[in-house]
């Protein structure tokens, strides 16, 4: 069986404070988390386990994400010399503006093609990090995750995903992992 890693991370800081996107690296990770399918488990990493963390994407036969290539590889570059991007990635977010021409968020596509919404945004996790609250940050990342994993498993199933479109309509994008 792959050794799949679902991944995402959450930052310490906003775009805005650290001078905009193209600053990405100063961001500071504040929370990542993983799900290992040869684990079958969640696996937690606080800054000071970034190294821990990154070595474990290394070690995927393939991590799966959201936005990943562009946003999450961008902060952890900030805390290493290895390109992460030369990892076997799939970033679905990629993936279905390769097919639409346009950007989807996680929450679109969790609410209609799985019935489920995501239970907080970045936003907040970067006050609740500011606050001290690593736990929730930890339980926001690992539902996110989950998102991320159920999306993947339902795409390989069905060839497809949904979305609803400006009009409210229900539509259906085709995936091919």
């Amino acid at each position: 069986m792959k050794n799949l890693v679902y991944f995402d991370l959450e930052t310490q800081k906003s775009a805005d404070e650290v001078g905009g996107w193209g600053n990405i690296r100063a961001m500071r990770m504040s929370v990542g988390v993983t799900f290992s399918t040869s684990r079958g488990a969640y696996h937690i990493y606080g800054e000071k386990q970034v190294d821990d963390l990154i070595a474990e994407l290394m070690r995927a036969e393939l991590v799966v994400g959201f936005n990943n290539l562009r946003f999450d590889y961008e902060v952890l570059h900030g805390y290493t010399v290895v390109d992460l991007r030369q990892v076997p990635t799939l970033d679905m977010l990629v993936e279905l503006q390769k097919v639409l021409n346009h950007r989807l968020s996680l929450d679109a596509l969790a609410t209609t093609t799985l019935g489920v919404e995501k239970t907080a945004e970045g936003m907040q996790a970067i006050e609740w990090f500011r606050q001290g609250r690593l736990l929730e940050i930890a339980e926001y990342c690992c539902y996110d995750v989950k998102i991320t994993r159920l999306l993947h498993e339902y795409g390989a199933r069905h060839k497809q995903l949904f979305y609803r479109n400006r009009f409210g309509h229900k539509v259906a994008v085709p995936v091919s992992w």
